[in-house]
């Protein structure tokens, strides 16, 4: 395993680094921000998902279209450099903010940034790297960035312990932002593919069966996969003190980072799919733990590092499923599909689950999220090509 990491091309590595100090900056406020909104702002569950909800929604397009514009010009680098860019002086603007509409313009600002990112950074990240080691090189990125989500909670914490109001936390996310963006200038575009890549279809016409199909399931399972944010509230619903907040999502990201490398390596040789449906099982099992077993203490990190398994055991292997799936000239579009789907689908997943929190019970919410989650694994066990190595 060693071996085969330290092969990898020094692009997957940078690539690595470069998310580790971003989310050691964005990390630094996620788990914060709804202490805020209804600590500061006095806002609350329905409020939280609408901002989450719209927040994603409107970058989601911009997700897809930055995926064709790279098929389209052949480059990544531009649009690397502009959403880190954009993201990093995003995130630390919410320490001015003194209501929650002019939060969810930064948060949008900050989807926006990491929508114009993403698909790039991902096909370029397919590009470098063989078939074979798809899985290893997503799983080694995953777990750099779970890693960065370790540090920047841990920083969190040690200035709440110290006194620091949450807007100070804030500010500090501007430091590891900038160097983030130095990192991105190092960044060297792959060749483009040979064969142009065909016209642009709205109706996913140009796509292979099974990618298409894969879209369907993971429409369904983010139906049930609403903000993390809603986590974060339901832990202080519990008991969970604020500044214990921030240890708590270290600890999902310390577990994540863990296992991304051998779980997203294991893909490549027993299947993406009989990977992707364990993390699907683990997440049901969780949302139905929150949901009638959580209280704070030992349960609650349990459950949370569960929660860290279905992030090591998903994130890589869905990124290397559609990397599989995907035509070589039309790897940013694919990728931005999957990022549209997922970040379109956010908008009703934190709309329907806040509604259900407040008309209902957290207890439901949970229960919903837990139902979506086994839905499409069966879906996806019956549908993708159950057992079989996608490449």
């Amino acid at each position: 395993m060693l071996k085969a990491l330290f092969s990898l091309p020094r692009s997957v590595w940078l690539l690595g680094l470069i998310s580790l100090v971003n989310d050691s900056a964005s990390e630094m406020m996620y788990p914060l921000i709804p202490l805020y909104l209804s600590g500061v702002l006095m806002a609350g569950p329905r409020v939280l998902g609408l901002i989450e909800g719209i927040a994603e929604a409107v970058a989601s397009l911009l997700k897809l279209w930055a995926g064709v514009m790279v098929d389209r010009s052949g480059r990544s680098k531009p649009w690397i450099v502009g959403g880190y860019g954009i993201a990093g002086l995003a995130r630390p603007t919410i320490a001015f903010v003194g209501s929650w509409p002019l939060l969810l313009v930064l948060r949008v600002a900050d989807r926006i940034g990491k929508a114009v990112r993403t698909a790039p950074r991902d096909a370029l990240l397919a590009a470098n790297i063989a078939p074979g080691q798809r899985g290893l090189a997503f799983g080694l990125h995953r777990a750099m960035d779970n890693s960065g989500a370790v540090i920047g909670p841990l920083l969190a914490w040690a200035l709440l312990a110290h006194g620091a109001p949450l807007q100070k936390v804030f500010l500090w996310a501007l430091l590891p932002g900038l160097a983030c963006l130095a990192l991105t200038t190092a960044v060297r575009d792959a060749p483009p593919p040979a064969a142009p890549p065909p016209a642009f279809s709205w109706v996913l016409a140009d796509l292979p069966v099974p990618l298409r199909r894969y879209l369907v399931v993971v429409a369904l399972f983010t139906l049930g996969n609403s903000s993390n944010m809603f986590l974060f509230l339901r832990a202080r619903q519990l008991g969970m003190a604020e500044a214990q907040v921030p240890l708590l999502w270290a600890s999902v990201s310390a577990v994540a980072a863990l296992f991304s490398v051998p779980l997203s390596g294991l893909s490549d040789r027993l299947g993406r799919v009989r990977l992707l449906v364990t993390g699907y099982l683990a997440y049901a099992v969780f949302y139905v733990g929150m949901a009638v077993w959580a209280e704070p203490g030992w349960r609650l990190y349990a459950l949370f590092g569960l929660y860290g398994i279905f992030m090591a055991a998903t994130e890589g292997v869905e990124r290397a499923l559609m990397a599989d799936l995907a035509p070589p000239a039309q790897r940013g579009t694919a990728f931005g599909w999957l990022n549209l789907v997922m970040g379109a689908m956010l908008l009703p997943a934190s709309l329907l689950f806040g509604w259900l929190w407040e008309g209902l019970s957290s207890t439901i919410a949970f229960g919903f999220s837990a139902g979506c989650a086994l839905a499409a694994a069966l879906l996806l066990t019956a549908w993708v090509r159950p057992g079989t190595r996608m490449h």
